[in-house]
């Protein structure tokens, strides 16, 4: 029988499991692994990035886009604790990611050596699957385990690997589980289903709440709604799930999302979550006014934002396919109709955004362009910050498109890495990463990872010189801004540079030339530098807390500064009050 190193099994295991890349950096704890890949690397391909925090970022967004596991790779140490940020990301958006980390080798573990550091204690809050390994005869197994505990749990399997254990041989083959591997769904409670019936019947002001939970059952869910006349809102990680511009959508809900859909909140009597956790629970209908169906397939999560009336727990696809082999369960028009008439008004408020012409350039309009423009199967990579709000508000995401955030963990930097990712998982599409000016900072060298990989990528960069979603978070608390900011870095220039194409605009005419050049470059990276106006992300509704926190930021400003701040136009303000 021919011998094997345990290197080799291991990425064997990952070809097995259909893994197409591992993102990551080699150094001395890990370069056994690394050797391994290079043997193997027409099977798989090893993406060298120059911070693995972008690495861990990357695995996560690739596991967003596919649905399949993403694996990010480090020595240990130094290496190790940079991608503890992506993989909280992994984790708190629960998607499936592999983080394999070096380790020294076993005849110095525990001695105190050079970068060691008790990687099993440290990632244990983060994993769902946390391994030591200490010996090449299970090294392959153990692999195995990891991914399928990644899938089963959707989160982060963690391995730590000393160096010398992968170059050790192991006589023995070893048949991953890949191909027998399926994940089981609870069944569907026919009560349930009836029960849920003849609520959604009885209702006369119903709304639904689409989440992650759905993404795989977009087109089930579109049917559903339709046929009920039901209005929904997506949450912000499940955007394009339905197509924003579907006549029954109210947009998303809370800070980034719009008048109506919180108005249609606070009217409903019935609320349909389907595939949600949404944790803002201002945002929805008030405690005891609506009746509440829940479908999840996690149990803890029922009932766990709003008291419900059905709990089933199932997926989403599965519940909803048989609500609709019930047929039409209500057809009355009216709550929809309204809704969709104060969308209209709404939707006429915003065109008027989208018109806005002005230098520096307004960043709605300069997103409205980015969405005219937009080709069906584009995918997007939006950052933290004004990014998002400008994203989810003036972007109208298509069914056939991507769209990926960082949604809970919510970390700056997430633009770029993602975009990284979305390229190699999507070569033949485009792909746009939005991302403002702090974010992009924070991991602006891996601009040259895109640059190396021929990777071409639109990265606009919303640059206003601060942290501009902070100086109204800050402002909603009543707080003074205080060191918000940034010194100005030329990102042209820059992406000139690391060997891109970098273009800079201050002009609504000259950022739209800019995009249109960019959609014809095809085999580099193009970062549009973009100066914009530091125009407001109000909330589609401002609540009361938030009014108040204006008030006192008025005073504290007029006390210090003996002058009226700088505020939205007092029309934008009365819109979204009241």
């Amino acid at each position: 029988m021919t011998s094997k190193k345990g290197s080799d099994l291991l990425v064997n295991v990952l070809t097995d499991w259909g893994i197409k890349e591992v993102y990551g950096l080699p150094g001395d704890s890990v370069d056994t692994t690394v050797d391994a890949l290079r043997r193997q690397k027409d099977k798989i391909k090893f993406i060298q990035v120059r911070h693995e925090e972008v690495a861990s970022l990357a695995a996560s967004a690739s596991a967003k886009y596919t649905g399949k596991i993403g694996v990010c790779l480090s020595i240990g140490g130094p290496g190790a604790i940079h991608l503890l940020n992506g993989l909280y990301d992994a984790k708190m958006d629960h998607v499936p990611v592999l983080a394999l980390l070096g380790q020294v080798t076993s005849q110095s573990l525990n001695e105190g050596y050079f970068q060691e550091v008790n990687t099993p204690k440290l990632f244990d809050d983060v994993a769902v699957f946390n391994r030591t390994i200490s010996s090449v005869d299970n090294l392959a197994e153990i692999v195995d385990q990891a991914i399928r505990s990644a899938y089963e749990n959707k989160g982060v399997a963690v391995l730590t690997i000393p160096d010398d254990i992968p170059d050790q041989e192991l006589k023995t083959i070893y048949h991953s589980s890949a191909k027998a591997f399926s994940l089981a769904k609870p069944s569907i409670n026919e009560e349930q289903i009836n029960k849920a019936s003849e609520l959604i019947k009885n209702s006369q002001k119903p709304i639904a709440l689409i989440g992650l939970g759905a993404k795989e059952s977009g087109e089930e869910v579109t049917s559903f709604l339709k046929k009920n006349n039901i209005p929904f809102v997506q949450t912000l990680p499940a955007k394009g799930t339905i197509s924003d511009d579907h006549p029954n959508s109210l947009g998303n809900v809370g800070k980034l999302g719009t008048k109506p859909a919180y108005e249609a909140m606070k009217n409903a009597d019935l609320l349909i979550l389907l595939g949600s956790n949404y944790p803002y629970l201002p945002y929805l209908p008030n405690k005891g006014q609506a009746k509440c169906i829940q479908v999840d397939l996690k149990a803890e999560n029922l009932g766990k934002r709003y008291s419900v009336t059905t709990a089933i727990q199932a997926d989403v696809y599965d519940v909803v396919h048989a609500l609709n082999k019930k047929g039409v369960l209500r057809d009355n028009k009216s709550f929809l109709q309204a809704c969709q008439k104060n969308m209209d008004n709404w939707n006429k408020w915003m065109q008027e955004k989208r018109e806005l012409d002005t230098t520096p350039i307004s960043p709605e309009s300069m997103v409205a362009y980015i969405d005219q423009t937009a080709p069906d199967d584009l995918v997007y990579s939006i950052d933290v910050g004004t990014s998002t709000s400008w994203a989810a508000r003036f972007l109208h995401v298509k069914r056939n498109q991507k769209f990926a955030i960082s949604a809970w963990l919510g970390t700056m930097g997430c633009g770029l890495p993602g975009a990284i990712a979305g390229q190699i998982v999507f070569p033949k599409r485009r792909v746009l990463s939005l991302i403002g000016d702090g974010a992009f900072s924070m991991v602006m060298q891996d601009f040259v990872t895109a640059v190396k990989y021929k990777l071409p990528i639109i990265f606009v960069i919303i640059n206003n010189q601060k942290l501009a979603f902070i100086e109204y978070e800050q402002q909603s608390a009543g707080q003074l801004n205080y060191e918000i900011n940034l010194a100005d870095i030329d990102f042209g220039k820059f992406a000139q540079a690391a060997g891109g194409i970098g273009i800079t605009v201050k002009s609504n005419d000259k950022f739209k030339e800019a995009l249109d050049q960019a959609y014809q470059t095809k085999d580099k990276p193009v970062l549009i530098n973009a100066y914009v106006e530091d125009n407001a992300p109000l909330p589609g509704k401002i609540v009361l807390d938030e009014a108040k926190g204006f008030a006192k930021f008025g005073q504290e400003y007029l006390e210090n500064y003996w002058k009226i701040p700088e505020l939205p136009p007092f029309k934008d303000i009365l819109r979204q009050f009241f």
